[in-house]
């Protein structure tokens, strides 16, 4: 971040010493902005052409949706992957539950991705087919995608946690022509068998041509071994496609509890741009880092962490369970492995704290610089926890992003200073507000959290959305009180609140909003006091409107093994929510339960389970979309339960 000051100042820009006056600069002179994170980062050397001058080479358009980024700049995403491949050392490691591991060099890397991508070609993959993956979190999913983006052709990824007919649910959306498996994986000290499950989500997709097998291959000749195919393909042949700004890169999907999975389409450029942003100025990733974020191929977080290559980076690729055989396993793996940058969930923070972990006692952790939490709000005390257990002094980022722009909108950033429970900035180029429902904007009192003008990463559209409605209305089409804003602005669906010093705190979906009495409360701040409890594993608070207006606000508890839910425990969790929170979110009773209901990338259903609470009949949840789907009638059995 300091150099790109320097290179602002260089080139006669200078937007003071504060953070807060060089994210106001980014997003009210977006088009220079963007100009100058293409200079700085010399992207010139990938394009087709030079860059022009002036504000429309850069933002022709400023509407959202539609707006259109670099409008005559044609590039390949993998082109600056291979501008690193003189580097010495890994650019991948991967490492499995069993802790065996495997490398793939720099100067291994261009060749293995060259001789796949010629395979590919063979197989008739070209500029806009899709290539999709069922397989674990490896390194060879990393190069399947390099080789696939080289070519032009749009990749899309699944993890092997899904059912072949859940995984079909989205990647036959696609029509892939080729698709890659592999025929298991070990997870919490158990072998995954998945040679079934791949062959039978390859029978699911009518289109496909060929399948590709890491680790494994057949007698049938459209079923090819992963090492002969890249074996085959001549490693000299590899100059990947130059394509438009915006063609698409990679399809990612929603969570799909409730309806079928939206495709979300995402273009070379805009994530070129946005992840040298957020992974090489806030997370301060270079070339000498070692970049681990635990995550699966169908949670975003996995196309974030290639963004590590894309600043020549070493990645780190973990299979396995991150709490097997205990809750030290990636404290051991980013002592191990010299991780500078580790990526984690609150959920692997809360673990390793009720283990009554010190991983800065036990391992040595003298090459960590940062760590990254996302998947959920990070509480306040997990914060104060990695000081006193991690890392005394360690730059903490807990972000906000999603799926949706494949980032973050907000963050820690290097050098910014570190609130427990905050998160430090609005990232550069991010027009983030908070707004009352009369579309004013709030400092210091919660809101609904905006994005006002666009960001180059925004979806190039919807899979199969040709008109863009779909897109729209996922967006842009909330109806704002009183006369609302000029034009349409992203919301996000988020409660935030934007502090007088340019951080923020994030209390929870506001589409799951609880609302006693007309006061709006997020979950997030009721889960960090609950969760912090020993006894509580997990928490889960709902807020329900019967008839009559009357309101049920329950609070669902998984405890710890050993713990009890007594009288004296409800009694602390009350009176821990009073004193810390307000009597308001006290809920009205608290219930143990057998487990609470998540997405497969770790997001609680508050919005679907509260409708069931309510006893809508109309709810339907995708049992391919949930991690325990046996749970859904277990709190529908509650709701029918409860006296109105």
């Amino acid at each position: 971040m300091d150099e790109f000051r320097t290179h602002l100042r260089d080139n006669g820009i200078d937007v003071g010493d504060t953070y807060e006056a060089l994210w106001q600069w980014s997003v009210d002179q977006p088009a220079e902005f963007w100009r100058s994170l293409w200079q700085f980062y010399d992207l010139d050397v990938i394009a087709e052409k030079p860059l022009a001058e002036g504000a429309d080479a850069v933002l022709a358009n400023s509407e959202m949706p539609g707006a259109r980024w670099f409008p005559d700049i044609r590039l390949n995403y993998v082109d600056q992957i291979l501008r690193h491949s003189g580097l010495p050392g890994a650019a991948i490691v991967g490492i499995d539950e069993t802790g065996a591991r495997s490398e793939i060099s720099w100067a291994e890397l261009g060749s293995a991705v060259a001789g796949l991508a010629a395979t590919l070609r063979d197989l008739g993959v070209g500029e806009g087919d899709v290539v999709a993956a069922y397989l674990p979190h490896i390194p060879e999913a990393v190069v399947a995608f390099l080789a696939t983006a080289s070519l032009g052709a749009i990749w899309s990824g699944c993890g092997q946690d899904y059912a072949p007919v859940g995984a079909a649910g989205r990647l036959g959306q696609l029509e892939p022509k080729v698709l890659f498996t592999a025929d298991g994986y070990r997870y919490n000290g158990k072998d995954i068998d998945k040679a079934a499950d791949s062959a039978e989500l390859a029978s699911l997709l009518p289109e496909l041509r060929a399948r590709i097998v890491v680790g494994g291959g057949g007698d049938d000749a459209d079923v090819l071994d992963y090492r002969d195919a890249v074996a085959a393909g001549d490693p000299t042949t590899l100059q990947p496609v130059k394509v438009a700004f915006d063609h698409p890169l990679w399809v990612l999907f929603s969570s799909g509890t409730t309806g079928r999975p939206k495709g979300i389409v995402h273009g070379h450029g805009g994530v070129v741009v946005e992840h040298l942003k957020a992974a090489g100025l806030h997370g301060g990733l270079g070339a000498d880092d070692v970049f681990l974020w635990q995550t699966a191929l169908s949670w975003m977080m996995w196309n974030f962490q290639i963004a590590g290559l894309l600043v020549g980076s070493k990645i780190v690729c973990y299979s396995g369970s991150p709490l097997y055989p205990d809750a030290d396993r990636l404290w051991q793996i980013v002592a191990d492995e010299k991780v500078t940058y580790f990526g984690t969930s609150p959920g692997q923070l809360q673990a390793s704290r009720k283990a009554g972990l010190v991983p800065g006692r036990d391992h040595d952790l003298s090459a960590l610089r940062a760590l990254g939490s996302t998947g959920s709000s990070l509480a306040g005390d997990l914060f104060t926890w990695v000081d006193e257990n991690v890392k005394a002094g360690l730059p903490i980022s807990s972000i906000s992003g999603g799926t949706d722009v494949v980032t973050a909108f907000a963050g820690g950033s290097v050098g910014e200073p570190v609130v427990a429970g905050e998160l430090s900035v609005r990232y550069l180029g991010v027009a983030l507000e908070s707004w009352a429902p009369d579309a004013t904007t709030r400092v210091g009192e919660v809101g609904e959290m905006v994005v006002t003008a666009p960001m180059p990463s925004m979806p190039v559209g919807f899979w199969r959305d040709d008109d863009g409605s779909r897109y729209r209305s996922a967006y842009f089409e909330h109806v704002w009180e009183g006369s609302g804003p000029d034009g349409p602005v992203w919301r996000h669906g988020d409660w935030v609140t934007l502090t007088d010093r340019g951080s923020l705190v994030i209390h929870g979906r506001s589409d799951a909003t609880l609302n006693r009495q007309g006061i709006r409360m997020g979950s997030a701040d009721i889960y960090e006091v609950v969760e912090g409890l020993d006894e509580i594993a997990e928490a889960f608070v709902l807020g329900v409107d019967g008839e009559g207006g009357t309101y049920w606000m329950p609070l669902f508890v998984t405890l710890v093994p050993g713990a009890t839910l007594d009288d004296a425990l409800r009694g602390r969790i009350a009176a821990e929510i009073r004193r810390r929170l307000s009597p308001r979110h006290v809920p009205d009773e608290v219930i143990e339960a057998p487990g609470i209901p998540h997405t497969r990338t770790g997001k609680k259903l508050e919005v679907p389970v509260t409708a069931i609470l309510a006893g809508h009949d109309e709810v339907n949840v995708d049992p391919k979309a949930v991690d325990d789907y046996s749970l859904i009638d277990w709190y529908a059995e509650r709701g029918r339960e409860h006296s109105w």
